[in-house]
């Protein structure tokens, strides 16, 4: 292998050597318009390099721009409504309690969403998505607040139990 490349190597410096100086004779610059430049001479000003190297970009007709900024808003619509249904996942974990039939709230509530997004998942109006989002990211919150405050109270309850019974006992 390292004959070979050596061997390619002369013929290729050779080749390039040739075109090299056919293209600073005359005969050849005068058969091409005056007005090309070669790859090695650079532009004359800043202006020129910037034309040269930076694509432009084409206009983008109204239709286009409304497709893609309808098609940001469903993507931004989709991402909140995952990050939604997570979010209800993540919460139902702190309702272990069951309802009278016996089944824990966590899977009744998981279910119920479930329920809720399919239910929606066809929807294409942004002002009702947006409406969808909204109400569930407030009964999530709710929900949660409301959690917070029982655990809170019987908190409360357990250290008002335990004054009395320590103040009794004394």
């Amino acid at each position: 292998m390292a004959s070979k490349s050596a061997a390619y190597l002369p013929r290729t410096v050779a080749t390039w050597r040739s075109r090299a100086i056919s293209v600073t004779t005359p005969s050849f610059t005068s058969s091409f318009d005056s007005s090309k430049r070669f790859l090695h001479q650079g532009p004359d000003t800043i202006d020129e390099l910037i034309d040269r190297h930076i694509v432009k970009d084409k206009k983008k007709s109204n239709e286009e721009e409304d497709a893609i900024a309808a098609h940001r808003r469903i993507t931004s619509s989709k991402r909140e409504a995952m990050s939604l249904y997570r979010d209800i996942i993540r919460a139902s974990r702190f309702f272990p309690w069951t309802d009278s039939r016996g089944v824990p709230w966590r899977d009744v509530l998981r279910a119920n969403a479930r329920k809720e997004f399919e239910e929606a998942r066809y929807e294409r109006d942004p002002e009702i998505i947006t409406r969808l989002l909204i109400g569930g990211r407030d009964a999530v919150q709710a929900a949660l607040d409301k959690l917070v405050e029982k655990h809170k109270n019987m908190a409360d309850g357990d250290r008002d139990g335990e004054e009395n019974n320590g103040r009794g006992g004394r």
